[in-house]
């Protein structure tokens, strides 16, 4: 194993011609998709990891510098595609890898075949004719309480990103993975997600993108997927599922994973 793999905790599973690499998106690890893995490892050749900052990961390599801005997470993926000599790969990203996977699809196109964006967003902030979901003022109150009582941010973040109360599995889950984060490292990380801004990067990706969307999310309105579809290079689809939630591949499995498997097996009809 090399210093990139070993270090993102990568796991290569099943087999197949095809493989599938799976990110997950802020405040989870490569759990996130227990529902769905055990669907595609007869079919496919599968690749999950942790990003950096993640609880199962090693803080000591988080450099706060890199991870300032989206580009050390994409220099992270370029990475481990170039250790494990993947080639071409059909990526599904959750939430901010989404956006990551599509930065990343803009200097290598040729090592994705396409691009399945899951609750992705390009922008947290509104803006002038533009609607993300959030206010300034709501994303500094947000930082502030997870820089005065982490724990307590979780117990009350978890649920509103869930879509659900404590009691549920996927609240329980999610605050699980959220707790495993060093509380510094998760402030800093959700800065730089919730900061971002690479709406003026979407007409260089030129990779087909699969976009879907859960009808309720607290952290991407539907327009969102929208806009993507709108401003996206190349083509693109869109699908709204009836799903409540940020992380619907967690909370509400039996209906996002066939979702997930269909625009990971069916191509774009151009």
């Amino acid at each position: 194993m090399g210093i990139v793999e070993e270090a993102h905790n990568v796991r290569v599973l099943g087999r197949g011609d095809r493989t599938i690499v799976l990110a997950h998106g802020f405040g989870t690890d490569q759990s996130v998709w227990k529902h769905l893995v055990p669907h595609l490892v007869d079919e496919y050749r599968v690749v999950i990891f942790d990003n950096m900052g993640a609880g199962p990961t090693n803080p000591d390599y988080f450099d706060f510098n890199r991870y300032s801005t989206l580009e050390g997470y994409v220099f992270d993926l370029l990475g481990i595609l170039q250790e494990l000599g993947i080639e071409s790969c059909v990526f599904v990203g959750h939430s901010v890898s989404g956006v990551i996977g599509a930065l990343a699809s803009i200097s290598r196109p040729d090592l994705f075949s396409k691009l399945v964006l899951l609750s992705a967003s390009p922008r947290y902030l509104n803006d002038v004719d533009y609607f993300g979901g959030f206010e300034q003022e709501d994303l500094n109150q947000l930082f502030e309480a997870m820089r005065s009582n982490y724990k307590a941010w979780v117990s009350g973040f978890a649920p509103l990103a869930v879509g659900g109360d404590m009691e549920s599995v996927a609240v329980q889950e999610f605050s699980r993975t959220l707790f495993n984060m060093r509380p510094d490292i998760a402030l800093t990380v959700a800065q730089t997600i919730f900061q971002s801004d690479v709406r003026q990067l979407l007409g260089l990706v030129t990779v087909p993108c699969h976009i879907l969307q859960s009808s309720k999310d607290l952290a991407v309105p539907v327009v969102v997927s929208e806009f993507l579809h709108k401003n996206i290079g190349g083509y693109s689809i869109v699908e709204v599922m009836p799903s409540e939630g940020h992380l619907p591949q967690l909370s509400c499995p039996d209906s996002v994973i066939p979702v997930l498997l269909k625009h990971i097996r069916y191509d774009i009809q151009v």
